[in-house]
């Protein structure tokens, strides 16, 4: 039965929430989904009727700003229930989105043995692959039988969405091998584990950036990954779903950035009014600083201008050609070292490439100017005057220097920020387009006064 039918059944807010816990057959990211649509106060009232199964299933799938009201909103006991029955990594994130003594009370919610693991993780950087490590895992060793080994996960781990994956380890945790279920499944019973390994695995390790799982795990098509130690003593799992999450919350990040504003703390729907305009407003108010240069370097061609009117029917036109390539560059460029498929130190073959990329673009723009202006002139649409050809010309090869110029500074640029240590993503588009903008008007008049000398100028 679909949801929204089983809701228009319930009209009141107390029988939806009975309709929601009764009904197993509704997933709990589909109960989250409408709680998350309800007032905080509202979604609490609901959750609260939920059996206490129900509260654990359809915790973790609520945005995060619902969790802390419903943490808040609940008894002290049901909430350290709540909290201990969290995976690792969906406990730590809760736990961090406080501050100061709530952290510290959530922290004291803990078992002793979630805690110690707790602030074990929590020392470690905030982009590190032990923020998403999750330490519900299933171990066996390699002198057991499948038979031994099949019961010892029965007595010893619970249905868990890392049991996928069984890992084979030595007395002193570490890591020898990981054994899919279906392998234990598919052979026969009086097989020892070891008759059964491969040898080899996949693994990330504790020191790891969550970018570097996020790599890992698209290289070698995993929905799980173990974590070890420097010692290879097997400390957790990470699971595709969490590293998904870090794929999206990352090209989001880039996104943002490549628009020409501050990432935004929360989702677009959910950011204070203020906190949007404050993000959005750094960024332009430099991006409008930078265009000033613009207005700068017109107003020194300022006798250029008034002697040849013409030349500033195709401004926009050369300029914002230049910044479009440039745009076009950038954006390759950092997808390219996003992706990996680029280094630092292949800078030299990104500007050979784009050299010759711009080349060509430049060419191909310029032929189009150049026709049209011949087209407007021959037809009568436009009178260019006596020296049209020339002003064609000067369409022509400044059309191949800005847009040569614009490919290079888009290229490079994010390369150059890659090599500070900066965000390649941080060279937007908009931030491109304004620094092609100014030296796009250098370029534009510097050409037009060595053809039109003596003509027109």
């Amino acid at each position: 039965m679909a949801l929204s039918k089983e809701f228009s059944r319930h009209p009141s807010l107390g029988d939806r929430a009975a309709a929601l816990f009764s009904n197993n057959n509704i997933h709990p990211s589909e109960v989250a989904k409408i709680l998350d649509s309800l007032s905080p106060d509202d979604a609490l009232r609901v959750f609260k009727d939920f059996p206490i199964r129900r509260q654990e299933q359809v915790f973790a799938y609520l945005d995060m700003g619902l969790q802390q009201h419903i943490i808040c909103g609940i008894t002290q006991d049901r909430a350290a229930h709540i909290i201990n029955s969290l995976s690792s990594d969906d406990r730590l994130r809760l736990i961090e989105s406080f501050k100061g003594v709530n952290r510290s009370e959530l922290i004291a919610k803990l078992d002793e043995k979630k805690r110690a693991a707790m602030e074990d993780i929590m020392g470690y950087p905030k982009n590190s692959v032990a923020r998403l490590i999750n330490t519900d895992f299933a171990t066996i060793s390699e002198g057991m039988t499948i038979a031994e080994a099949i019961t010892h996960l029965q007595e010893h781990h619970a249905d868990s969405e890392t049991a996928n994956v069984i890992y084979v380890v030595s007395n002193d945790g570490k890591l020898i091998d990981d054994i899919p279920v279906r392998r234990l499944i598919l052979n026969k019973s009086d097989k020892k584990v070891a008759d059964i390994m491969d040898g080899y695995f996949v693994h990330l390790e504790i020191t790891d950036s969550a970018d570097d799982a996020v790599t890992k795990f698209q290289e070698y098509d995993r929905t799980v990954l173990p974590v070890i130690n420097g010692d290879k003593v097997l400390l957790g799992v990470v699971t595709i779903d969490d590293v998904m999450d870090v794929a999206e919350a990352k090209n989001t990040r880039d996104m943002q950035k490549f628009g020409g504003l501050e990432t935004l703390d929360f989702p677009y729907v959910k950011t204070p009014f203020l906190s949007l305009v404050k993000k959005r407003a750094g960024w332009l108010v430099i991006l409008f600083l930078g265009e000033m240069l613009t207005a700068s370097a017109m107003g020194h061609f300022e006798h250029e201008i008034e002697k040849a009117v013409m030349l500033s029917l195709f401004i926009p036109l050369v300029i914002s050609s230049g910044g479009n390539t440039g745009s076009q560059a950038a954006t390759l460029i950092i997808r390219a070292l996003s992706l990996g498929e680029l280094k630092l130190q292949d800078w030299f073959y990104v500007m050979r490439r784009e050299l010759f990329s711009g080349l060509a673009l430049g060419v191909i723009l310029g032929s189009i100017g150049f026709i049209r202006i011949s087209i407007w002139q021959e037809l009568g649409w436009y009178n260019y005057g006596p020296n049209w050809i020339l002003l064609a010309i000067t369409i022509f090869f400044s059309l191949i220097g800005i847009v040569l110029w614009g490919t290079i500074s888009g290229a490079m640029i994010p390369m150059i920020l890659k090599k500070l240590k900066q965000d390649p993503a941080a060279s937007s588009a908009p931030f491109v387009a304004t620094l092609v903008d100014v030296t796009g008007l250098i370029i534009y008049f510097s050409i037009a006064a060595l053809v039109l000398r003596g003509t027109l100028l």
